[in-house]
């Protein structure tokens, strides 16, 4: 199935690629351009208190490398550690971005682990839906929260993988599947992926796409990783929709002996 047959659908608009990145932590703009082209990536997330995106007219301006007629730009609340703060930072990508309301939201609990204070995220949540905002929300990965945000109006639930920037993949497929199957609303894995195989992983528990910035970014060749992650995202949604077969203990012939004539 081509991905043009197989979309994502976000707040009602359809994109092809199931590959979401990041723009933070590249050597220059430069090659934050030919990693996200690399990545095939349609959504990009940016950093509202780290990028700048006309906030300063005397910087480099991001959106002159990624420009909104190409890219869907996701403001993000990245180092909000207040439901307030949050508030604040998606109503200042809002009046930036010329009334754009998607947004992704993360209030995070501590500078340590990077963990969404999930009490925050919730009171967030409720004033930015409220406000009108298109939430795509960063939560940890309890199918409990993630359910109750869906029902909050949050048009996509970001669960993490693990840790932000830690790379050890998904730690607990046992949550991301409870959560897939419980969801009507896409799932974006967001946080914890280190390399390919990560991410088709992810990808084969069902989930609607990925974001990931410092496995990209982080790798000694940003760009070919890029290319990687792409194949691997769209490797993983092809084998689950393929249907894997089931996991045996012991073989199974590829060409079995009944009916043959020996």
């Amino acid at each position: 199935m081509s991905q043009h047959n197989d979309p994502l659908i976000i707040a009602g608009v359809k994109y092809r690629s199931r590959l979401l990145t990041g723009t933070g932590k590249y050597r220059d703009l430069e090659e934050t351009r030919l990693a996200t082209e690399a990545a095939g990536a349609e959504i990009v997330t940016v950093a509202i208190r780290r990028s700048n995106i006309g906030q300063d007219p005397n910087e480099p301006n991001l959106l002159e490398v990624l420009p909104p007629d190409r890219y869907t730009i996701l403001p993000n609340t990245a180092g909000c550690y207040t439901a307030a703060d949050a508030v604040r930072t998606c109503r200042l990508a809002r009046e930036l971005l010329d009334g754009h309301d998607l947004v992704k939201l993360e209030v995070l609990g501590d500078d340590k682990t990077l963990y969404p204070d999930v009490t925050a995220t919730l009171e967030a949540t409720e004033i930015l839906v409220r406000e009108g905002f298109k939430v795509m929300v960063y939560t940890s990965d309890d199918p409990i929260l993630a359910k109750r945000l869906e029902e909050m109006g949050c048009v996509a639930v970001m669960p993490l993988a693990a840790p932000i920037g830690s790379g050890l993949g998904v730690q607990n497929p046992y949550n991301i599947l409870t959560i897939v199957e419980n969801a009507k609303v896409p799932i974006i894995v967001d946080a914890g992926v280190g390399t390919a195989s990560d991410a088709a992983m992810a990808m084969e528990l069902g989930v609607d796409g990925v974001l990931m910035n410092t496995a990209i970014a982080g790798a000694k060749n940003p760009v070919l990783m890029a290319s990687a992650m792409k194949k691997a995202v769209e490797a993983g949604r092809e084998a689950f929709l393929a249907g894997r077969i089931p996991r045996k203990r012991y073989a199974s012939a590829s060409s079995p002996i009944d009916g043959t004539f020996f």
